[in-house]
This record gives structure tokens, sequence and C-alpha cells, in this order.
């Protein structure tokens, strides 16, 4: 499918990903690179990276993976020092590294809920504290692109309220609220921007195939908006226009692609039954007298 943008969009750039070896991350590592990018992938099992590092250099993209796990404080500077020293530069990082899982609150562990808060939201600020030194390449009164800018992946469960995610919303909660404070402080002292996106039911990713079962897709699809569920390439098209300067004054903003999806509720009613008393209620209007009678004296 051609690209809605230019292939150079991204020339010169370089982004480290987290998560980058599979699902979204890997198709927002493949659309930087196809546009100009060179991309380092962020992950904690090597085969995953090896393997999608061999894609992504067959498609002529400049890749390199890195181990590591976004908890650490020591991995996360190891894997931004690195890509430094390969690639030169920093100017993109993406945060996509999250952990997810259903489970009743009841249920869910005091550890559990912990793991998922420190991959997600711990995790999210650590490599931005770490890239910090290499993005603040600008500062104040430098021109609207002279920093880098930082994309973290977030969701929109925590927009009402999820069935079985407690720990995923609270750390996602979290995601949006440091993307506004980073973007208001960083923003402003470096020029750095700082964005999100919040994805809905992306098809073909193992996020999906482990939350939402066969049965309550079809179900799912029924009451969204567009009638249809998302593709990775949707998100990587929208990260890509964070990242560019097609999005050069957007900071501290949240993108939710999700078809409109957590806008939705199921139809009470069908269309045709609505139609029908909408009738009903205009003839009942037209026939109802005008006015309040008067007393009689």
């Amino acid at each position: 499918m051609e690209s809605p943008f230019k292939t150079d969009i991204l020339k010169g750039k370089v982004a480290l990903l987290t998560g980058g070896g599979s699902g979204i991350g890997f198709e927002m590592a493949t659309q930087f690179g196809k546009h100009g990018a060179s991309v380092a992938i962020m992950g904690r099992r090597k085969h995953i990276l090896d393997s999608a590092v061999a894609t992504l250099q067959s498609q002529g993209i400049q890749a390199i993976g890195l181990e590591g796990d976004v908890r650490k404080q020591e991995d996360a500077n190891r894997v931004v020092e690195s890509t430094v020293k390969h690639f030169g530069r920093l100017d993109i990082l993406v945060n996509n590294a999250a952990g997810n899982f259903l489970v009743s609150a009841e249920d869910l562990s005091p550890n559990g809920f912990r793991t998922v808060l420190d991959i997600d939201s711990v995790g999210t600020f650590t490599m931005c504290h770490e890239a910090l030194k290499y993005l603040k390449k600008g500062g104040p009164g430098k021109g609207p692109a002279s920093g880098g800018t930082i994309v973290n992946i977030s969701a929109t469960l925590h927009y009402t309220a999820s069935w079985y995610q407690i720990h995923v919303s609270a750390a996602k909660a979290a995601v949006d609220s440091l993307t506004r404070s980073l973007a208001l402080e960083w923003g402003t002292d470096y020029d750095i921007r700082v964005n999100g996106i919040a994805p809905g039911p992306i098809g073909d990713t193992v996020g999906t195939r482990k939350l939402i079962p066969d049965e309550i897709k079809s179900k799912t699809r029924e009451y969204m908006p567009l009638y249809k569920m998302g593709e990775k390439r949707d998100i990587a098209m929208a990260a890509l226009y964070l990242a560019s300067d097609a999005g050069k004054y957007i900071n501290g903003t949240t993108i939710v692609v999700d078809g409109g999806l957590w806008l939705s509720r199921p139809r009470h009613l069908p269309k045709e039954a609505v139609k029908e008393l909408s009738r009903v209620v205009e003839k009942r209007s037209r026939e109802a007298p005008i006015g309040v009678p008067k007393s009689k004296l």
C-alpha cells in the first residue's frame, strides 16, 4: 500500500523503539525505516530481535537490535548509548514496550499490578530520562524542530473503565500524564515534542489474540463506528506523523487511533426501529393541542 507520506520524511533521523521486534512496534520500525530513518529496536528476546533486524535490513533499512529491559535503568542507559554510538545521534524515541493480561481485580496480586506499572509507566519514564541528553539538541528559541521527539504508546482503557485490566488502565493513565508533563517541561526548555498514541483493537497482533477471543471480536465489530479492526499500519502512520515535521506543532497530545470505538456503545435498538419510534413521536406532536388551555372563569 502506498504511503501518504514522502519516502524521505524522516531522512537522516535516528529512531529508537522499545518493544520494536514484533507487532505494532515492528511495524513502526519498518515504516520509519522505509521513510528514511535508521532504527534501533530494543527488546528482551534476542531471537526476536535478530529476526526483526534481518527482515528490516533485507528491505534496505539501516537497523540494529539491542537487548534490554526498560525496567532497568542500566539497560536503558546502555541501549541509548549503544544507539548513539552506532548511528551517531538520536532524534526519535518511541516507548512501545508494554505488559498486559486479563485478570479480575480480586485475583490480581500486588506484584502483578506492580509489574505492569514498572514496564509501562516506569519503563517509559526511564527511557525518556536516559534519552534526554541526546534529544535536547537545541534549546529555547532554536526553532520548532531543533529538539528531538518522543512518542509514547498508550491506550483508551482508562478513559472510562475496563473489565479485567485495572493494572493496565492505571499504567496507561500514568503514561498519558507523563506525556503531558514532559511536553510542558521539555517542550519549553529543549524544544522536545512529547506526544502519545492510544491504539484500539489492532488485528493480527499478539495482544488482540490474547485479550479478545474470536467470539468476542465479531460482537466488537458490530458496534465499532468504522465496523472493522484496526491495522498495525494505522498506528505506524500516526507515529510517522507525530515523529516528523508534519506534526511539528503538536505537543502534549495523545491521538486516539481506534476508529471511534471508545466512544461507542452497543445498539439497543435497530436503526429502523428508531425511525419508526421517531415517526410515532412526530405524529403525536402534530396532533397535540398547542399551548395550555385557559382556565374557565
